[in-house]
């Protein structure tokens, strides 16, 4: 509440301080498109691309940014991008881009249907419900966001995504609530991925990932050139070569949990004094991604808590680590972001 606290008979409008401001772009990729820009009255401001499955684009705290954003950024919503690598050319990077509803991997095809990256919630628009404004004059400091993203096809499978980004004006912090209903009359697969993305300034040399907890590279230690024993991937590196192009490397993590059940990941970067963590459950999302792609111009880590881990839906039916969620059943998922001066 640093800086806020005797603002009592000073203001008039809420807008002073913070709050909710929803608009409409009118140029570029993005025109036609929704947002909403969420300044919480510490430094903390974002937008959420509210025809990208609300989606969290552009995030700074004061002058630094938080967010990587692809060369492209933001694009309308292309609701037929599930196919193959389509997800890719509408990938804008952002604060936050969710994987889903029912896929999160690279494109596949079996005999329950053709999948494409990361699935299709992203690339749907939300109908918003419900914004909640802060009236500090009397003392209300929570504001939200609350929309309905449907996922959903004639004989199904008919997910629907309920989110609400919330916060209170004084707090650099935001949450997420989501509830993922099945609205068909039959089991519906669900996978669930959120991935964050943090680039420059946030991200720099020296920056450090925060994670604990035991882990397996994506394509095993043969094939691991960064996520290595004894190799510091831990420390955010210059960027090389080997990630120009589709150079990457992802680690698989099972996160550590304290005694009330949460999970912490995140970045610190001494540099410019700033500590950003993500908080979540590990009962709803058991499994965090970490994505390194340290590309010249292209220099991007993701922080990724998931239900599973990004090996698609096929492969963790085969494992029978597949989620299903009956007809009409409901799962809630919460994550909370904060910024610490560190």
């Amino acid at each position: 509440m640093s800086g806020i606290q005797n603002y009592k008979d000073k203001i008039s409008n809420h807008a002073q301080m913070g709050g909710i401001e929803t608009s409409v772009l009118d140029n570029g990729l993005c025109r036609g498109n929704r947002i909403a820009w969420i300044n919480t009255g510490t430094g903390l401001r974002y937008k959420v691309v509210i025809d990208r499955g609300m989606d969290i684009a552009e995030a700074f705290y004061n002058q630094h940014s938080l967010a990587w954003l692809s060369h492209g950024g933001f694009n309308a919503p292309q609701p037929n991008s599930d196919r193959g690598i389509d997800w890719l050319k509408t990938f804008g990077g952002g604060l936050l881009a969710t994987c889903g509803l029912s896929h999160v991997g690279g494109p596949e095809k079996d005999e329950f249907g053709e999948r494409g990256i990361h699935g299709n919630i992203s690339n749907l628009p939300a109908e918003i419900i419900s914004i909640v404004q802060p009236d500090p004059v009397v003392g209300k400091m929570e504001m939200s966001i609350t929309g309905i993203i449907k996922e959903t096809k004639v004989f199904g499978p008919s997910l629907e995504l309920r989110r609400t980004i919330s916060g209170v004006l004084g707090e650099p912090m935001l949450k997420i609530h989501d509830e993922v209903i099945n609205r068909g009359n039959t089991p519906a697969p669900l996978m669930l991925m959120y991935h964050f993305n943090f680039g420059y300034p946030m991200v720099d040399e020296g920056t450090k990932i925060l994670w604990e907890g035991k882990w397996k590279p994506r394509f095993g230690d043969e094939n691991a050139k960064i996520f290595k024993e004894g190799n510091d991937f831990k420390t955010c590196p210059s960027p090389i070569d080997d990630h120009l192009g589709t150079g990457e490397e992802v680690v698989f993590i099972d996160p550590d949990v304290d005694k009330q059940g949460m999970c912490v990941a995140g970045l610190h970067n001494e540099k410019i004094g700033l500590r950003v963590e993500i908080n979540f459950k590990k009962d709803q999302l058991p499994h965090l991604v970490n994505w390194q792609h340290w590309g010249k111009g292209e220099y991007v880590t993701g922080i990724e808590p998931a239900t599973n881990p990004p090996i698609g839906q096929a492969q963790a039916r085969a494992n029978k680590e597949l989620i299903f969620l009956d007809s009409y059943e409901t799962r809630s998922f919460d994550l909370e972001v904060r910024v610490i001066e560190k």
